[in-house]
């Protein structure tokens, strides 16, 4: 199907950095696009997944929507399509590794859907998603990975009978479109384990993985 607006698919490519000085740039960045592709991607994958596991329960679902749907996944489908380089963005960000970051890519991607679903409607943003991610994963394969460290660490605690892991963020470093942010986690009150990377949610699972390893000395 042709495209019909084309403006949507450029907003979806523009990165906030080429708009830093403009007032109201939210609403020629790719922001508002990113926030409904978001929506449209989990209810597609969540689709899906039902639909393909049909014995499994509420638990396994969410966490294989996560082991698709998280932001260095959908950074990964975004680089297979070659995104970085029709990223829209100000040359300070070029410079400093713009089209490589992940969080970029991964916005860029969601916000890719957004313009699609709005320009040609959900079945055109579900054959996207499915021709760049769910037709070439092997879902019974990444559900048996256990790489969702969260998840592993309250499973663990549970069995011990102890307190929910807490998360609290130690620092955080960096301009706001390049942040890095160091995070632990404590069971029982005692630090566990520490995590560095380019957002919360990567941090955490940094750490869950170092609590893992100590507890299971």
């Amino acid at each position: 199907m042709p495209v019909g607006d084309l403006s949507l698919y450029e907003q979806a490519l523009r990165h906030r950095s080429l708009l830093r000085s403009q007032p109201r740039s939210h609403l020629y960045s790719n922001e508002r696009l990113e926030f409904l592709g978001d929506a449209v991607l989990g209810f597609v994958v969540g689709d899906h997944l039902y639909r393909h596991f049909p014995d499994e329960t509420e638990g396994f679902l969410t966490r294989l929507r996560a082991k698709l749907v998280n932001g260095r996944a959908l950074a990964y489908y975004a680089e297979s399509v070659a995104l970085g380089g029709l990223i829209l963005m100000s040359d300070n960000m070029v410079q400093t590794d713009g089209r490589q970051n992940q969080t970029i890519l991964a916005d860029a991607f969601e916000a890719v859907i957004g313009a699609l679903y709005l320009d040609q409607g959900m079945p055109a943003a579900r054959r996207f998603i499915h021709r760049t991610m769910l037709d070439r994963v092997d879902l019974g394969h990444l559900a048996a990975k256990h790489d969702n460290y969260k998840s592993l660490l309250l499973e663990y605690v549970q069995a011990e009978g102890w307190l929910q892991p807490q998360y609290r963020v130690v620092t955080e470093q960096g301009p706001s479109h390049d942040r890095t942010f160091t995070v632990e986690v404590l069971v029982n009150g005692t630090a566990y384990g520490q995590g560095q990377a380019g957002s919360k949610k990567s941090a955490e699972q940094l750490a869950a993985r170092e609590a893992l390893e100590r507890l299971r000395l």
